[in-house]
């Protein structure tokens, strides 16, 4: 399979594993239109980072709306007529919705969320990107964006906790997950290469993609 036959590929994982800066230079490789959220337009984000109880219920309407825009935007063109790559899943919305709403406030963006009815388009691959949390504390404070810094520890555990039981069920489209903790696949070429291999090998059901050089980094479950 060559990357041109995936039309819409969506990379995921959790803040600081890196899903943006892959998905900018798969775009670049496979001549695809980059489909970006734009977290640095959310006028309520600095506020949830600082305090996660007063920030998260408008922080998460205005991805929510923005996501589903976006999206909605996206399903009324022709799908196929360009390859895309994405860096978010909308599903994801509702799973950082759950982390951080109390229950009252989940109700009320379940029942606005429902109200949207945003029907999305269906990607043909997904790459989820793994890493631990020391990893990503580490990776936040390197990229230095200034309201990420007040990202607490807890919060990516929950955060990481929640993505893995989310793609533990996951069986909307082909999904490889992939060990992000000890690879730069954006400023390393041979890390680049390697993963960019096995997403045009990646035809259907779930592949474990291990980048350590190890003998068989690959191991297959249908």
């Amino acid at each position: 399979m060559t990357g041109a036959e995936h039309q819409f590929i969506v990379v995921e994982g959790p803040i600081g594993v890196g899903k943006t800066s892959l998905a900018r230079r798969l775009a670049e490789s496979l001549s695809a239109q980059p489909v970006l959220e734009d977290a640095a337009q959310n006028p309520f984000l600095e506020r949830f980072y600082r305090n996660p109880r007063a920030g998260a219920l408008p922080a998460q309407l205005y991805f929510l709306f923005q996501r589903c825009q976006q999206l909605g935007a996206l399903n009324q063109q022709d799908l196929f007529a360009q390859v895309r790559v994405a860096d978010y899943l909308l599903e994801k919305d509702r799973l950082f919705a759950r982390v951080t709403l109390d229950d009252a406030e989940f109700a009320l963006y379940e029942q606005i969320y429902a109200r949207l009815d945003v029907q999305a388009p269906k990607p043909d691959l997904v790459v989820y990107l793994q890493a631990p949390v020391d990893v990503l504390l580490e990776r936040i404070t390197r990229r230095g964006i200034g309201y990420e810094q007040y990202i607490e520890r807890d919060y990516l555990v929950r955060l990481n906790e929640a993505y893995a039981r989310f793609f533990h069920e996951f069986e909307a489209a082909p999904l490889l997950i992939v060990n992000a903790a000890s690879i730069d696949p954006v400023n390393n070429p041979a890390d680049y290469d390697e993963l960019l291999a096995a997403i045009r090998r990646m035809k259907r059901g779930r592949l474990y993609y291990n980048p350590l050089r190890s003998r068989d980094p690959f191991s297959k479950r249908s």
